[in-house]
């Protein structure tokens, strides 16, 4: 049997997605490879489709840690990539974006016999409030190979002394992804049907990070802001809610306005196919920022900072914050100015680059 190349450290949906490009082209190379699941926050039946839908391999291993404090769920996560790691002996172990299971798979690699490459590096909030800043700022420090997606993002780096060879930028690879699924959602999505909606004639809206939903004036704000937006132009938003974001709503004892309608989570192709269609995006999704971007769909960013300053940069995206007026002023911006932006994230050709490099 050949030996094994790569390891994958995977833990949430934006993971999944944006390594996808890559392990397919390790199917289509025939590169030996295995993914290894930290299962930090799905459910394994709402992971099925995603893997599914991606035309990806089950995870070879799943360590089902689930939602816990940053301290017991970084440890068990660890503990799990290392022994598996120890096992498996693979060559490279490729890792993405900022997440605890970023974090646990950089830990148990960087002590072993292998490379470790960060894929997305260089993304900076300056926000060390964040756990996210500081996942991602520990996963370059301790990474051998870097990927930073922009020119901005390797300047980035630079500055904090990390330059050479190994830092090589090669776009985005969710540019990859929704390039490789935006067809297919179109074909097989009945999203619009399912929830009577018409193309260009709703909002979308997804709030997660925990600076948002764990605060309840926060909450409360962009409930009220996005609100006000759809009453005043006679539109709804559509909230796909992720539990935790509905378990605070609860405690909180919010109201749901009138013009936000909430939904379950969708699969990454139903959402997709919302985002492609939606008259505007509200989000505090990094990734979500990079989607809009592509797709040319105007977004605003409900939150006071981001680590996808190109989005702003090229015309894609405002920041608003979380006060209602901000929100209603951004997206009234962002409705009227062109949509002919260019995207700042490549050419979907991230994948092959990344292997070409490690390999």
């Amino acid at each position: 049997m050949s030996k094994l190349r790569i390891a994958f450290v995977l833990g949430t949906r934006p993971e999944i997605i944006k390594l996808s490009p890559i392990i397919r082209e390790c199917r289509n190379q025939a590169i030996p490879h295995i993914i290894i699941h930290t299962g930090q926050h799905y459910s394994e039946s709402l992971d099925s489709v995603f893997f599914d839908q991606l035309e990806l391999p089950a995870p070879d291993y799943n360590l089902k840690a689930g939602s816990q404090s940053h301290g017991k769920q970084t440890a068990e996560m660890i503990t799990g990539i290392e022994k598996i790691l120890r096992k498996e002996s693979p060559e490279h172990v490729l890792v993405q974006g900022d997440t605890n299971s970023v974090l646990a798979g950089v830990i148990a690699a960087s002590k072993l016999e292998m490379t470790l490459g960060h894929v997305e590096a260089g993304l900076r909030s300056f926000d060390r409030n964040m756990p996210e800043e500081v996942n991602r700022v520990l996963a370059d420090h301790a990474s051998d190979y870097l990927f930073p997606p922009t020119d901005q993002s390797a300047r980035l780096l630079e500055a904090e002394g990390i330059t050479g060879d190994h830092v090589v930028v090669t776009g985005n690879t969710i540019v990859d992804a929704v390039y490789q699924n935006v067809d297919l959602a179109e074909q097989k999505s009945t999203v619009l049907e399912q929830y009577d909606l018409e193309p260009d004639e709703f909002y979308l809206l997804t709030a997660h990070r925990a600076e948002n939903v764990d605060d309840r004036d926060r909450f409360s704000g962009i409930l009220q802001g996005v609100n006000e937006l759809a009453a005043q132009t006679n539109l709804d938003a559509i909230y796909p809610i992720h539990p935790r974001a509905q378990q605070n709503i609860e405690e909180f004892g919010l109201d749901i306005p009138d013009r936000i309608q909430l939904i379950e989570p969708l699969d990454f192709l139903d959402f997709l196919y919302l985002e492609n269609n939606s008259r505007l995006i509200f989000t505090d999704s990094g990734g979500v920022q990079e989607e809009a971007s592509i797709l040319q769909t105007p977004c605003v960013t409900l939150r006071d900072n981001t680590e996808r300053p190109e989005t702003i940069d090229v015309g894609a995206n405002q920041l608003v914050g979380t006060d209602p007026s901000g929100i209603v002023n951004g997206a009234t911006v962002m409705m009227t100015r062109s949509q002919d932006w260019s995207n700042p994230f490549g050419d979907g050709t991230a994948a092959t680059t990344i292997l070409d490099v490690i390999l």
